[in-house]
């Protein structure tokens, strides 16, 4: 036992997390975990495998053909698939984008359709067929009929406004243009008419309109450069290049009209970084992956032209495949609604069966008994009974508000509208305002707990900025003059007399400029030659101007950096790099470039000097090159204390070094790198340790600080929330050192917090976890849970894991399978019954696992993931929702931000440097990380106010004006008649007190904006559910029912043998049935200005224009003009003008009105005394607190050599482009003119660097 127990807990001993990596790909499969690993399988399971691999050799995976300009190819009958009865269609999609959901003939049917699935909505249509039968009607039809029209014709104009924005949209991708081979010749097509087997032409500059096989490019080797933040996220370059023989043969416009090569590839599927296929021509078959395809959505940069092969189209192309279903996103108040709504027809069901009952009863006792009730019919008590029942079905509809959904939908809509008229989230430096993307989440906005925000592009602007250096222990970036002075007012460094300078960096140090043109301190020039010769960039030019293309954002910072103070890289060759060197072109021969990877930490770069010296110029991270140090090393103290300064102001650190070689040592290490460089296993590794052996004894020059700058009023932002209640994870795939120094510089870290680490928490889970399973038992379940705290009380702490260590805590790791013969099914029913036990104990321990790690997290002020996958990030955010049960929203602005945004109750996108792909799924958009705090404490917080308002007050006058009914049937033998008039049935709810609400819900505030964001614990409530749930919906009904109470029992007693001034009786039914509704809309208009905070002109207008309303309209169907034209519908003729004119009505009425809402007065006015809540304070006091209270960031104290942060690098989270520049790749040759393409005048050859 305790071996089987001890099995299901270790982790693989030989694999700890490597908090430098981001975990497998989201794609991974076990399989290909396995692949991995190099040991020795058995024999037999080796065979086994190969007989199930062989048994279908090719076609397993590669299913999909094409052919090259060849459409008919594609319309064969066995690539048709059957869609409908005999309808059939191709396997191949067009490249037509659809996301609308109705078109011209299928608007009105599917729309209805789905709007019928509303519960709602169906209850009322089945009402109105109901209605329609003459034995159980007991109000008119259009009752139901003119309610239900107004709502499903509101919810259809809403749904093609929003679908007729669909089709502009697909309307304005479909049409986009590109050339594509017709007839022999290239021709501009539209992307809707392209199809599978096209050969396409991209310009620099176009969208990629479908996933192709590159064939040829502009460039050497058919290189060509791709932009895939629509993909991924990332900003820098990647480069894909085609196979030799397309390069070779298809450059000419004819040659690639008779291309016929055919194509056999996988089916299509959502692995943006995999592809398999093969091509078949010339009687060769050349083998496809993932680096010779342009997926849709990237953007061709740097490469004037390229052509390409249309292999998946539309619906079939990767970025298709990945945008997935959105998950329809319902709030809480909806469902906590819905159950309200299923309540009241429980409630409705009850009285109706108790009614009914009544009836039957009473037709037993007295109306089988009274001739002058005799209607005809000789039906019994307990059938009349049955049909009083679906008679009071229908009389008592009007507890379940028809209308309270499209008046939500309306408030809804109207607040989304503010969102995006809201001036204070407007980013002009873009022209981009805030953006509501749909409209059903508003109130949830108010509700928020967790925070899961992306790092770079989100808090920070994904900009890096040079900002300070350390050369030979000095620190340069101060402001300060020429003179070596400090000044708090000193002009930026002005860099006019560098031809090469970008104009772009803002630097205030004069005296580092001083230093350059001098030449006093030779170190100074060496640190800026460094920046200038060793990276990856790539560079072209344009118009005179000099262009980089760098692996990462920092390398291009530090290479701009350089070229601004003189030192300007102006071209590379396979062999040679070209630097300007204060105006003097030299060129220096690159012998090695010792590339970036995550574990090396830094770069290398080796070349021969003009003069014939060999030299070796380093950057990496602090950590990895003061390893390599030769021991004396002066500045090595001084450069250490910088460091420390630096990472104290959240700058991202990278040290430089260099050394000088000798020949002779050079040319033994030669042999060894080119040996490694050729190996045929375990090549990394080799080359590797081959770089140890020279970069070591190196000479330290100093050190760079980068600035990710934080995004404007990231802090402020961060602490207001904070205030809220509301936690913040920032979930990252950047590094670990990088994303906690941005958690200081945002302030979501302080110097006192405690933080925790993966391991540290490791070990907490692991006896946490002991705890529960010694405490587990046979009466574990029945023993109440112990829920004890991770950490003593006090303390500020925070939990800073990486995605390795979330693997390996939450049991997500893949680890590889052990290499034993397994079968597939279990030989007996034993070992079935033993395999399920022990899965089910797997996933036990593993749902505990998460739980617990959920608590120790919710446990911590703060949460930092770094080096997370989208799939981790997604993971993370549903584990809060799933064992929180806790509202969520995430926050990104690229690609990889995509599936937590979806996962989250609420997405937001920011519109940043990353594409659009993150806006484009998301709820809310806006510019800036900072409007989040006006999002969520201004707007959110008011639309949960209004919506808990409107739904109470909804609610209450439903109840206030259906429950008349019930005290009624006490007195008309509960025979189901109305106490109102038909007409004041069917508008009570659409016109005569539908605006007065519908404007608090869109306009009410109980505070102004600003003291919102001053005074964030105002957030609180909504987080509670406070102000909206079943407590106050039942107060919500109580007071419903008093209120009918009185409605209904103050006329009737006024009534009670009264006579008129003038002789009259006016206690007749319809006298009281005008009395009473009267008193109801009167009553029901000034509740709704009781609950009003923010009083302005049109709320007075709408209170007082629905009574006037009322009273216009009934004077109207009350006279006799309408009656002679309809006299089966308008019957109450003359009974307004009668009744009214009585002072003794009018009397009643206010008394009535008095009654009702007098104690509502008195309830408010003692709460507001005796127990006000921070609302009612703030507002009390508001003249007080006009002044807005100015946030100021908190001081911090830089104690040297305590600090323990340090900033690095942020390395590309793949290699740069040291292989392609070695290989000579990228190298431009010069290649016959194309007749064709010259013809367009679309090339443009550039010349080598040293030609």
């Amino acid at each position: 036992m305790s071996t089987e127990r001890d099995s299901e807990t270790t982790f693989d001993e030989d694999s700890q997390p490597n908090d430098e990596v981001v975990p497998y790909s989201d794609d991974e499969t076990e399989d290909e975990l396995d692949d991995q690993g190099s040991t020795v399988e058995p024999e037999q399971n080796r065979i086994n495998r190969e007989a199930e691999e062989n048994r279908e050799p090719f076609r397993k995976e590669c299913t999909w053909q094409v052919k090259a300009n060849d459409r008919k190819y594609h319309e064969q009958p066995h690539f048709m698939n059957t869609k409908f009865f005999c309808i059939k269609e191709s396997k191949y999609a067009n490249n037509a984008i659809k996301t609308y959901k109705y078109n011209a003939f299928t608007f009105i049917p599917m729309n209805l359709f789905e709007q019928f699935k509303r519960a709602a909505n169906l209850y009322f249509l089945i009402l109105l067929i109901l209605q329609a039968i003459p034995q159980i009607s007991t109000l008119a039809w259009y009752t139901t009929l003119v309610p239900l029209l107004l709502v499903l014709g509101v919810t259809a104009i809403k749904d093609l406004v929003d679908d007729v924005a669909r089709h502009k949209m697909d309307k304005e991708i479909n049409n986009r243009t590109c050339e594509v081979i017709k007839d022999g010749r290239f021709k501009v097509a539209k992307w809707k008419d392209i199809q599978v087997g096209d050969v396409i032409r991209l310009k620099k500059n176009d969208f990629v309109p479908a996933d192709i096989l590159l064939l040829s490019s502009s460039e050497p080797n058919s290189l060509c450069y791709v932009e895939t933040a629509e993909l991924d996220g990332e900003t820098n370059l990647k480069f894909k290049m085609s196979l030799e023989i397309t390069d070779q043969y298809l450059q000419r416009e004819d040659t690639l009209a008779t291309f016929d090569g055919f194509i056999e590839c996988e089916e299509p599927n959502n692995r943006l970084d995999k592809f398999t296929g093969t091509l078949f021509w010339r009687n060769t078959s050349f083998p496809l992956d993932a680096d010779k395809i342009l997926l849709r959505g990237c953007v061709i940069r740097n490469t004037d032209f390229c052509h390409g092969l249309v292999i998946f189209a539309g619906a079939d192309t990767k970025i298709m495949k990945n945008s997935g279903k959105t998950r329809f996103k319902r709030t809480k108040i909806d469902y906590l609604m819905n159950y309200m709504v299923y309540t009241i027809f429980v409630v409705l069901t009850l009285l109706s069966a108790g009614l009914a009952i009544g009836h039957a009863y009473w037709e037993a006792q007295v109306g089988n008994y009274s001739w002058y009730l005799y209607d005809g019919e000789d039906d019994t008590p307990s059938y009349r009974g049955f049909l009083n029942f679906w008679g009071y079905i229908i009389v008592l509809n009007t507890m379940v508000p028809i209308s309270l959904y499209v008046s939500v939908e309306v408030i809804r809509l109207g607040q989304s509208h503010f969102i995006n008229w809201d001036l204070q989230m407007y980013y002009a430096e873009k022209d981009t305002p805030a953006k509501a993307r749909t409209t059903t989440l508003n109130e949830q906005l108010g509700q928020i707990h967790y925070i899961f925000s992306d790092k770079t592009g989100t808090l920070t602007q994904n900009i890096m900025t040079f900002k300070k250096c350390c050369i030979n222990g000095q620190i340069y970036g101060d402001h300060r003059d020429a003179s070596q002075h400090n000044h708090n007012k000193i002009e930026q460094v002005d860099f006019s007399w560098n031809t090469y300078a970008d104009g772009k960096l803002a630097f205030y140090d004069h005296y580092l400029i001083e230093q350059i043109q001098s030449g006093k301190e030779p170190e100074v020039r060496q640190f800026f030659f460094l920046l200038a010769v060793c990276h990856t960039v790539m560079v072209d030019r344009t118009d005179g101007q000099l262009n980089y293309q760098a692996a990462s954002p920092d390398e291009g910072a530090l290479v701009n950096a350089a070229r601004n103070f003189g030192f300007a890289f102006l071209a590379r060759t396979q062999n040679t790099i070209t630097i300007s060197e204060l105006g003097t072109e030299r060129t220096y021969n690159v012998l090695a470039i010792l590339d970036f990877n995550s574990d090396r930490k830094r770069m290398s770069i080796i070349v021969r000097t003009p003069e014939g010296n060999i030299k070796l110029y380093c950057k990496g991270a602090d950590t990895v090159i003061y390893e390599r140090l030769h021991r004396m090393n002066p500045t090595k103290q001084e450069t250490q204390d910088a460091l420390d300064i630096f990472a104290n102001e959240t700058l991202r650190t990278l040290c430089l070094c260099y050394k000088e070689i000798e020949e002779k040592q050079f040319a033994e290490w030669n042999k060894k790198f080119m040996a490694a460089s050729v190996a045929s296993t375990n090549r990394d590794e080799a080359l590797d340790k081959v770089y140890e052996e020279i970069e070591k004894d190196l000479i330290l020059l100093g050190a760079t600080a980068i600035e990710d700058k934080l995004q404007d009023g990231v802090p402020e932002t961060i602490s207001k929330l904070a205030k809220a209640d509301i936690k913040i994870w920032v979930l990252t795939g950047d590094k670990k050192e990088t994303a906690e120094n941005i958690g200081f510089a945002c302030e979501l870290l302080t110097e006192d917090t405690t933080i925790c680490y993966g391991e540290d928490i490791n070990s907490l889970l692991h006896a946490r976890m002991e705890n529960q399973r010694n405490r587990g038992g046979v009466y574990a379940k029945f023993a109440p849970p112990v829920q004890e705290p991770f950490f003593p009380p006090g303390g500020n702490r925070a939990l800073i894991i990486t995605g390795s260590w979330l693997n390996e805590i939450l049991l997500e790791k893949k680890t590889k399978r052990s290499k034993i013969l397994k079968l597939k099914f279990p030989r007996t029913e034993e070992e079935r019954r033993m395999r399920t036990q022990s899965k089910r104990r797997l996933e036990a321990k593993k749902e505990q696992r998460q739980k617990n790690f959920v608590d120790l997290a919710c446990e911590c002020s703060a949460v930092i993931c770094c080096r997370v996958t989208p799939k981790q990030k997604a993971m993370v955010v549903d584990l809060v929702k799933r064992y929180k049960k806790a509202i969520t929203l995430a926050i990104g602005d690229g690609a990889n931000d995509v599936n937590m945004i979806k996962t989250a109750h609420i997405g937001v996108g920011i519109s940043g440097q990353e594409g659009m792909q993150a806006v484009m799924s998301s709820d809310y958009s806006f510019a800036q990380f900072r409007y989040l705090q006006r999002l969520l404490l201004v707007h959110g917080r008011w639309s949960y106010i209004r919506m808990c308002k409107f739904l109470r007050y909804f609610f209450y006058k439903n109840f206030a004006f259906t429950l008349v009914h019930f005290w009624y049937s006490f007195f008309n033998g509960y025979s189901a008649q109305t106490a109102y008039e038909d007409w004041f049935i069917t508008l009570y709810n659409v016109l005569y007190s539908s605006l007065p609400v519908l404007l608090m819900g869109l306009l009410d505030q109980d505070v102004s904006d600003k003291l919102s964001l001053r005074f964030p614990g105002l957030y609180i409530v909504g987080q509670r559910d406070l102000l909206f749930n079943y407590k106050r919906f039942f107060v919500s009904l109580l007071h419903g029912v008093l209120t009918s109470m009185i409605l209904f029992f103050i006329p009737l007693g006024a009534y009670l043998q009264t006579v008129g001034q003038d002789g009259e009786a006016p206690s007749d039914y319809q006298s009281f049935a005008v009395t009473i509704a009267s008193a109801l809309v009167i009553t029901v208009n000034f509740q709704i200005g009781l609950d009003t905070s923010y009083w302005t002109f049109v709320n007075a207008f709408s209170i007082f224009g629905s009574i006037a309303l009322y009273f216009g309209i009934m004077f109207d169907i009350h006279s006799a003009g309408i009656h002679v034209l309809f006299p089966s519908t308008f019957q109450f003729t003359g009974t307004a003008s009668n009744a009214l004119r009585q002072p003794y009505i009018w009397l009643t009425i206010i008394l009535t009105v008095a009654v009702c809402l007098l104690p509502v007065v008195a309830i408010r006015f003692l709460s507001m005394t005796i127990w006000p809540s921070e609302s009612d304070k703030i507002q009390k006091h508001r003249k007080r607190l006009k002044a807005e209270e100015q946030w100021q960031r908190r001081q911090q104290v830089f104690r040297r050599g305590v600090s323990s942060r340090r900033s690095a690098y942020a390395f590309s989270h793949q290699r740069g482009y040291a292989d392609l520049i070695s290989s000579g790749r990228s190298i431009r040759k010069k290649r016959s003119p194309l007749d064709a393409i010259v013809a367009d005048g679309t090339a443009e050859y550039r010349r080598t660097g040293d030609s």
